[in-house]
């Protein structure tokens, strides 16, 4: 009962003062708001990074020339390569790799691309025809690049949505020729969107034959003089078994290359799943680090809370003399005030949670992809946070409130 004596007469109290509380209020709401709104991006951010890597491919091994110091070198700019199509054929047999699913190579390179009066440099890769299956993409309309394609060193090819859409316009492209390096290739297909990608402009790759690409946009050799390629992709048989598929990898390309024992790998094997973890952890931790700078701005609201308890004391010296005087204890009058700082607060708290999700939402809007993540447990972090701010600094002016002598209190003008 004394309790809720002490919160009906601290909610008076405040209620007396609406604009007072209101700005007092105002560093709570900003501080929660910006925790929840960071957070909440960050979320979301963190959520666009993981869908766009887990669309590449599923159990998806990318093996690269070299190691992560140099890793590209032989792929794009000519010269010789350490993979080759001996490589590639060794990964495709399942004696040697039981755990690998399916193979596919990639030769990358840049070339302008040009139909009619527009003309574009992007990304051509030279690719097999399991490559929509293993990398995960699918075709709109038209066809992929087929294995009759590979053979012949067919001058065909297929584009991704935003070249087509920056070529044609709204024209359907099949059966039209582009000019790639200013070579004519016919059109064949074109992929559906996957989407803005923090990396590249996967939408706007071009496609075409493994075995043209290697004739004609970028003749790759290995230290034999064999045919080389820029990536091998490998897919697992399954998820659980990507580490067995992993080691299979090493120990074939190892053979393959004459590496002895204790040699370093001419290669590199990166795991998709440790890439998504990387990002996760980045992104996690940005996060983090941004929601925590937004609560500096929650002491600065916890001690605007402090500075107004105090003025509030200052001016109700005489009420808590009267109060004292006819018996008050005091613990009532500490109860009294520090319930009126927890009151600020949390609401503050609650109006700052409603603030930090609508910015959520609405930046959410302007930025292609992201959609915003405000969590039930952040919430409750925000609200409970909010609260023990109140506890935090109101405890000061409660307990300096409670050790008022009432005869002084009493004299106070």
């Amino acid at each position: 009962m004394v309790l809720l004596d002490s919160i009906r007469m601290a909610l008076a109290a405040l209620l007396g003062n609406k604009l007072r509380s209101a700005l007092t209020m105002l560093g709570i709401i900003i501080g929660v708001g910006a925790v929840i709104a960071l957070i909440g991006l960050g979320e979301g951010v963190q959520g666009l990074v993981t869908d766009q890597l887990q669309s590449i491919g599923s159990n998806l091994l990318y093996i690269t020339p070299g190691s992560l110091s140099d890793m590209g070198t032989g792929g794009g700019s000519g010269g010789r390569a350490s993979l080759t199509m001996s490589d590639v054929e060794a990964l495709n047999n399942p004696f040697n790799a039981p755990h690998v699913g399916a193979v596919s190579p990639d030769i990358n390179t840049f070339a302008e691309v040009s139909f009619g009066g527009n003309s574009k440099r992007v990304a051509v890769n030279g690719v097999w025809p399991n490559y929509p299956a293993v990398r995960n993409v699918t075709v709109a309309y038209g066809a992929f690049i087929s294995q009759q394609d590979v053979s012949a060193r067919s001058t065909v090819c297929v584009l991704g949505p935003n070249i087509a859409r920056d070529l044609f316009g709204d024209e359907v492209p099949l059966g039209n020729r582009v000019r790639i390096g200013g070579v004519p290739y016919t059109v064949v297909g074109v992929l559906e969107g996957k989407g803005g990608s923090a990396f590249a402009d996967v939408d706007s790759y071009v496609y075409v034959p493994l075995s043209t690409a290697q004739m004609r946009l970028l003749p790759l050799r290995g230290r034999s003089g064999e045919l080389g390629v820029s990536t091998i992709y490998v897919q697992a048989t399954t998820e659980a078994e990507i580490d067995l598929a992993i080691e299979e990898v090493k120990t074939v390309l190892r053979y393959q290359h004459r590496i002895g024992i204790g040699e370093d790998d001419d290669f590199t094997v990166i795991n998709q799943a440790d890439i998504t973890a990387i990002f996760g952890n980045i992104t996690g931790v940005l996060t983090t680090f941004l929601g925590a700078i937004a609560g500096i701005s929650l002491i600065v609201g916890g001690i605007g809370i402090m500075n107004i308890m105090l003025v509030s004391v200052t001016e109700r010296t005489r009420e808590i003399g009267i109060r004292k005087a006819v018996g008050a204890k005091r613990s009532d009058i500490m109860t009294q005030f520090l319930v009126e700082a927890v009151f600020l607060s949390v609401v503050g708290g609650l109006a700052g949670i409603v603030l930090g999700w609508t910015v959520a939402v609405q930046a959410g809007n302007l930025i292609e992809g992201v959609t915003p993540k405000v969590t039930p447990e952040t919430v409750l972090l925000a609200t409970g946070v909010s609260a023990a701010v109140g506890v935090f600094f109101g405890i000061y002016p409660a307990r300096r409130a409670a050790s008022l002598n009432p005869i002084e209190a009493l004299r106070y003008e």
